[in-house]
């Protein structure tokens, strides 16, 4: 699962997850912000586009980091 949280004094105020596959804003603020993004298509498949484009790539090399370490 891809997450990128948006904070701000230590509140995260916006968050994407690539389950839910849209931004959640989580103040008043982020709820504006959440609303704007979700309603720009080429931001949002970006945003989807990232799972694939992140954590497919990296989460093989990390996981077989771990398992020879213990």
């Amino acid at each position: 699962e891809f997450i990128d949280s948006y904070y701000f004094n230590k509140l995260e105020y916006t968050r994407f997850s690539s389950s839910v596959g849209k931004f959640v804003g989580f103040t008043e603020y982020g709820v504006r912000n959440a609303e704007y993004w979700n309603n720009d298509a080429s931001f949002l498949s970006a945003m989807r586009a990232q799972k694939e484009v992140y954590c497919l790539n990296h989460v093989p090399v990390y996981y077989n980091n771990v398992l020879t370490k213990s």
